[in-house]
Order: C-alpha cells, then sequence, then structure tokens
C-alpha cells in the first residue's frame, strides 16, 4: 500500500513538473483585448449581399446564446436588402408586361402606343 502511495506522489509531482516546464515554454498565449462596448466582429459588405457572404457570417457568442443586437442588425440589413431586390424585380416585370402589352419606349423616356418594333424598324 505505501508503495502504491509513493508512485501515486512521484507520478503527480512528474505531471506537474512538465506542466510547470510546459508553461514556461509555451507561456500563457497571446490574450485578445476586449471589445470596446457597441463594437462587433461581425461584418457584412457595404454593397449587395451575397449568399457567400451570409454563409460566411458568423456571430459572437454571449452567455445565452448570440447577441441579439447583433442578429437584429444583420435581420434588418438582409430585409432591407430584399425588399430593395423585391421594389426592383416588381418594376422590371412591370415593365416587360408593358412591353409585352404593345407599348414601345419613345427616345424622350417614356413610352409610345403602337406595336413593337419590326425587325426592319431597328
Amino acid at each position: 500500500m505505501g508503495t502504491a502511495l509513493i508512485y501515486l506522489l512521484v507520478v503527480a509531482a512528474v505531471g506537474a513538473a512538465l506542466f510547470g516546464l510546459a508553461s514556461l515554454v509555451f507561456g500563457r498565449g497571446e490574450e485578445l483585448a476586449p471589445l470596446p462596448p457597441g463594437a462587433t466582429p461581425t461584418r457584412l459588405p457595404a454593397g449587395v449581399i451575397g449568399g457567400d457572404d451570409l454563409r460566411a457570417l458568423r456571430f459572437q457568442q454571449a452567455v445565452r446564446g448570440y447577441r441579439m443586437d447583433e442578429v437584429d442588425w444583420v435581420l434588418a440589413r438582409l430585409a432591407e436588402e430584399l425588399d430593395r431586390a423585391d421594389a426592383q424585380r416588381n418594376g422590371l416585370e412591370a415593365r416587360v408586361a408593358e412591353l409585352e402589352s404593345g407599348r414601345r419606349p419613345s427616345h424622350a423616356g417614356g413610352y409610345q402606343d403602337g406595336a413593337l418594333r419590326t425587325e426592319g424598324e431597328r
């Protein structure tokens, strides 16, 4: 029984010595400074957001999941992008409907009534 206790103490001492040596050699590592209040590591491009941007998006984790203000900001930004894309699509669909109904664009930027241009008019 005494021999097992001595072996256990020797193993613990060797482990502590190796841990101390590794701590001295490798150090504690670099510690990052905390972010200032209101700052976020979450980044989105200033222009149009693509699918790859969304796939690469990562949120900073807080004690209970993600930071709600970051998620709200990204969702608001995505909602704006979707609204803009929907408005652009609706405008293009209206333009296609006008062209298909027999109206053609005039040189002044408006539309003229009449048939669509034939190949000879171009």
